[in-house]
């Protein structure tokens, strides 16, 4: 594939970012809503998600795939990011305002997955 190099930059973040809920579940697991069940596997799927669609990317036969496999595991991501806004132990000190911000920088996310197709 002859992609841009901020393509293989978001391949790479989803990558890594995966190995983390397995490398350190435990900041994950403090994140996840209570009405979502198991929360310890949640955190290894979605982990495990992430690497997927991380290394799906590279490919050009999953390539599409994996950007809409992304963009839904980024609009899910939203109940976490709502959590967090609306529970003070969930966002264990983190400014208000930063988690404003991230509601927007999700859809730019989104977006710049859906930029690849």
């Amino acid at each position: 594939m002859n992609e841009f190099w901020h393509f293989y930059l978001m391949a790479f973040m989803y990558i890594i970012l995966g190995f983390f809920h397995f490398i350190k579940p435990k900041p994950y697991l403090h994140i996840m809503p209570p009405y979502i069940p198991f929360p310890k596997s949640m955190v290894f799927l979605s982990g495990l998600a992430e690497i997927i669609l991380g290394i799906g990317l590279l490919f050009s036969f999953t390539k599409t795939f994996s950007i809409y496999g992304i963009t839904l595991m980024l609009t899910i991501f939203f109940t976490v990011h709502i959590y967090m806004l609306q529970s003070k132990e969930a966002s264990k000190g983190v400014p208000e305002w930063f988690l404003w911000i991230r509601l927007p920088i999700q859809f730019l996310l989104i977006w710049w997955a859906l930029f690849y197709l």
